[in-house]
């Protein structure tokens, strides 16, 4: 491998801000944020809207999860609509 061209690629820790769950693994992204992991030591910290923990697909749950206020605009451009 050619030195210099590759990403950091080192210890991460992620975290789903809507439902709490915190875990470490590596990655390649970049961030500005640390965090101080259980083992003492402080690690780049990634904030996740939606993860594995809180996505409907893998929890079974059908609930909406809007951050940007898309559903209302749509609703308020679009109206609900019955067809018949």
């Amino acid at each position: 491998m050619k030195p210099g061209i590759h990403p950091d690629y080192r210890l991460v820790v992620f975290e789903d801000s809507t439902g709490g769950q915190r875990w470490i693994c590596r990655s390649t992204i970049t961030t500005k944020r640390s965090t101080t992991w259980e083992d003492g030591k402080e690690y780049p910290h990634v904030l996740l809207e939606v993860s594995n923990h809180t996505h409907p697909f893998y929890t079974g749950s059908m609930t909406i999860i809007d951050t940007a206020g898309r559903v209302e605009r749509f609703n308020k451009r679009y109206g609900r609509r019955d067809r018949g």
